[in-house]
C-alpha cells in the first residue's frame, strides 16, 4: 500500500517537468493550459528559466503546483493510481487536493497564484525570515521560540522530521531563538533563503486576502483520504476548507506527524510526485523502514509505474 506526496517551496529547480512533458500528452496539456490561465509562459520558466526568477514566491508556487499535477497526470496515464492517502507539504497540499478530487486542477492553479501573490505582498509589508534547526527536538525549539518572543514574532513553522524543525518570524527574534536552540544542544541552525516569514503570524494579511479567493471556489468531498498540514490527520467530508487552508498560512506544517499518520493508515511506500527528493528524505528520517520513490523524470516515471503494477 502506498501514499502520494507532493513537495513544497524550495524543491523548485530549472528544467523541472520538461522530460515528463515531452513524454506525456497529459502532462504537456497541463503546462499548455497553465500558460493560458496565467497569461505568461510558466512552462518556459519551469523548463529553462532563471533560478533566481524561479525562486520568487509568485513564480515558485505555481511552478511547483503545475509540475506536481503534470507528473501525477503522467503517472495516471500509465497505471491506475489507488493510494491509501495523499498529502502535500505547504503549497504541495494543493496538488494533493487535486489528486484526491477535492479541487479541479485549474481552480487549484488560480488559488495557488493568489496564495503566492498574497504571501509575497505580506512578506514585503512585514519582512521576516526562516531558519532550520537541526538536531533538537520540536518541544525544545518551541521553548526557545517562546523565550525569544520578547525580541519579536518567532514560531515553529515546519515540524519536518525528527531533528529538523523550521522556525519563522521577525529577523531579530529568529536569530535570538536560533542562539537559544544552539544553547539547548542544536547541532546547527541554518538561515533559509526565503522571501518572508511563512507559516507565522506575519502572514495574517495574506491569510485575510486569501480567504476571499478560497470562498469563490467549489470544494468537493475527497475521493481519496487527505492528511492535512494543519491537523496532521485525515480531513472529513464536512471539512471547512476555507478555514483549513487559510490557517495553513499561519500555523506550522506538521509533516512528521502527517507521515506517521499515513503509515498508520497502511502506507508502506511513499511516491513523491514533482521536483526534488526533499520529502523522500524527510520520510526516511521519520520512518526508516519506509520505501520511497521519486518521480522527477521519464526514467523514474516508468520505474514508478512498473513498481505499482507489480
Amino acid at each position: 500500500m502506498y501514499a502520494l506526496v507532493f513537495p513544497g517551496q524550495g524543491s523548485q529547480t530549472t528544467g523541472m517537468g520538461r522530460e515528463i512533458a515531452e513524454a506525456s500528452a497529459s502532462a504537456r496539456r497541463i503546462y499548455e493550459q497553465a500558460d493560458e490561465i496565467l497569461g505568461y509562459r510558466l512552462s518556459r520558466l519551469c523548463f529553462e528559466g532563471d533560478e533566481e526568477e524561479l525562486r520568487q514566491t509568485v513564480h515558485a508556487q505555481p511552478a511547483l503546483f503545475v509540475t506536481s499535477v503534470a507528473t501525477w497526470a503522467a503517472l495516471s496515464e500509465q497505471v491506475e493510481l489507488r493510494p491509501v492517502c495523499v498529502a502535500g507539504h505547504s503549497v504541495g497540499e494543493y496538488a494533493a487536493l487535486v489528486a484526491a478530487g477535492v479541487l479541479d486542477w485549474q481552480d487549484g492553479l488560480r488559488l495557488v497564484r493568489k496564495r503566492a501573490e498574497a504571501m509575497q505582498e505580506a512578506a514585503e509589508r512585514s519582512p521576516g525570515t526562516m531558519a532550520a534547526v537541526l538536531g533538537l527536538d520540536a518541544e525544545a525549539v518551541e521553548e526557545a521560540c517562546q523565550q525569544a518572543s520578547s525580541a519579536g514574532v518567532v514560531v515553529v513553522a515546519n515540524r519536518n522530521c525528527p531533528g529538523q524543525v523550521v522556525i519563522s518570524g521577525e529577523a531579530e527574534a529568529v536569530a535570538q531563538a536560533g542562539e537559544l536552540c544552539k544553547g539547548k544542544g542544536a547541532k546547527r541552525v541554518i538561515p533559509l533563503r526565503v522571501s518572508g516569514a511563512f507559516h507565522s503570524p506575519l502572514m495574517q494579511p495574506a491569510a485575510e486576502r486569501f480567504r476571499e479567493a478560497l470562498q469563490q471556489v467549489r470544494f468537493r468531498a475527497p475521493r481519496i483520504p487527505v492528511v492535512a498540514n494543519r491537523t496532521a490527520d485525515v480531513v472529513g467530508e464536512e471539512t471547512d476548507w476555507v478555514n483549513l487552508l487559510t490557517e495553513q498560512l499561519l500555523y506550522a506544517v506538521r509533516w512528521e506527524e502527517s507521515v506517521r499518520r499515513m503509515a498508520e493508515m497502511g502506507a508502506q511506500r511513499f511516491i513523491e510526485l514533482g521536483p526534488g527528493d526533499v520529502l523522500s528524505g524527510l520520510i526516511r528520517r521519520t520512518l526508516p523502514e519506509a520505501q520511497t520513490l521519486t518521480v522527477r523524470n521519464v526514467e523514474e516515471l516508468h520505474r514508478a509505474a512498473e513498481t505499482l503494477r507489480s
